[in-house]
């Protein structure tokens, strides 16, 4: 897609239907990849996609319309779209298309290039070799894949503002299954880069994790202090995150709504939204309204600072957007995570005397609700006593109140595991909250 013959096509088809307000936002995204089983590659994939959407203000009313068909004839329908769109709206939100910011970070997301199909493949099979060659126990089933992503948005509205943005992601996932007897147990770890020496440790971690898996029994019912490890607890900020929209807390779907000033968490605890987070290769420096992004401390020292605005539900608020519009509207997240504290996860475990480790959490679309703060997840991980971590478990649920959960964080570990850089990604450490409920047997 040629963004500047877009642009002008769509420029001349608004100028024609007398449309003096809009924004135009489009994206344009490459990947490839390639995935195995056994020992040959299952399947192998390569694709562009591009997407424009045409946002306008038609008397005082918003109008959107978005085509894949990225052709300078398929502009002027995608303006009369938009622009039907507008009549059909009741909403009284007052709307804007936004002259720009003052100031925008430069941001640098390196190469931001796919990775040579040949070197995707060769590396999958790699990973897949390496995996085999761990442990005698792996058997058909393990799966691994080699990935490479990139995308460049463009935003240019009818004040000029015009921004563009390129990111990209390369990486890696294996699922290693390994089998004893009758009882076969897997595990899945992801990591990022595209140079295979960083994926060699991640097969003898997949093979490590599936084989600490065997044999384990189903916990005692009771209560536990619980560890969460960060990959786990950063699904549980996943999960809950649209509690922080403020869009959502002036639907009344967030128990966020009107406590920005208060205590809502432990004095520990600090929850940051980075747009720029340093070692991410999707930075942003912009967000899909064109206002500038900015590092923000949403929780502070168990305070919430502010919610997440967009200039929608800032101008309701009367305050200012925070920089996380969603392009055509909402509210979202670009780095969403907890702050690191001063514990190791060995001084962690040895503050446990009778305890859970959780490394697995499964149900989260339907075991948490986001308006209540409930979960009841089901878990998995190992037993702890006397500050060890002890034998595998599995089959347990953890049920709680993420609100409530916030409030009693006792220790933060010192390092956050972070998922795959993305257009929105969730990080956290290691965490401890003490005598939660467990249902086991």
């Amino acid at each position: 897609m040629d963004f500047e013959k877009i642009k002008e096509a769509l420029i001349a088809a608004a100028d024609r239907v007398g449309v003096g307000e809009y924004e135009i936002y489009a994206r344009i995204g490459e990947s490839i990849g390639a995935e195995t089983l056994k020992d040959e590659i299952s399947s192998f994939s390569s694709g562009v996609g591009s997407s424009v959407s045409f946002r306008c203000i038609v008397d005082g009313k918003q109008g959107s319309a978005v085509t894949e068909q990225a052709s300078e004839d398929a502009m002027e329908a995608l303006v009369l779209s938009a622009v039907s769109n507008a009549k059909c709206i009741d909403s009284t939100d007052e709307i804007e298309i936004f002259s720009g910011s003052e100031h925008y970070e430069s941001v640098d997301n390196g190469r931001c290039e796919l990775t040579d199909a040949k070197v995707i493949r060769d590396n999958a099979l790699r990973l897949q070799r390496a995996i085999y060659a761990q442990d005698e126990k792996v058997t058909d089933g393990t799966q691994t894949s080699v990935f490479s992503e990139t995308m460049q948005v463009y935003l240019y509205n009818s004040y000029g503002l015009s921004l563009s943005n390129r990111i990209g992601v390369s990486g890696a996932y294996a699922n290693a299954v390994v089998r004893d007897g009758e009882e076969a147990q897997e595990h899945f770890e992801i990591a990022e880069g595209e140079d295979y020496a960083q994926f060699e440790p991640l097969a003898a971690k997949s093979v490590k994790g599936a084989v600490e898996k065997m044999g384990a029994s189903v916990p005692p019912s009771g209560e536990y202090d619980i560890l969460f490890s960060g990959k786990q607890f950063r699904a549980f900020l996943s999960a809950f995150s649209s509690a922080f929209s403020a869009k959502q807390a002036q639907l009344g779907l967030s128990l966020l709504a009107g406590k920005e000033g208060e205590k809502v968490a432990a004095d520990i605890v600090t929850i940051v939204d980075d747009p720029m987070r340093e070692g991410s290769t999707m930075k942003w420096h912009f967000d899909g309204e064109g206002v500038a992004t900015y590092r923000k401390n949403v929780i502070e020292n168990g305070v919430l600072k502010t919610l997440l605005y967009d200039l929608t539900t800032a101008k309701k608020a009367n305050a200012q957007s925070t920089g996380n519009g969603k392009s055509g509207g909402g509210v979202k997240v670009f780095n969403f995570s907890l702050v690191p504290g001063q514990d190791s996860e060995e001084e962690m475990l040895a503050s446990i005397e009778n305890g859970i480790y959780i490394t697995e959490c499964k149900g989260f679309h339907a075991g948490a609700n986001a308006v209540t703060g409930d979960f009841s997840i089901e878990s998995a991980g190992f037993r702890i006593r006397g500050g060890k971590r002890c034998e595998p478990i599995k089959s347990f649920t953890v049920a709680g109140n993420f609100f409530d959960l916030l409030k009693r964080i006792d220790r933060i570990g010192d390092t956050v595991d972070w998922g795959l850089p993305a257009t929105t990604a969730f990080g956290s450490p290691a965490v401890l909250v003490r005598g939660m409920k467990v249902a086991g047997k």
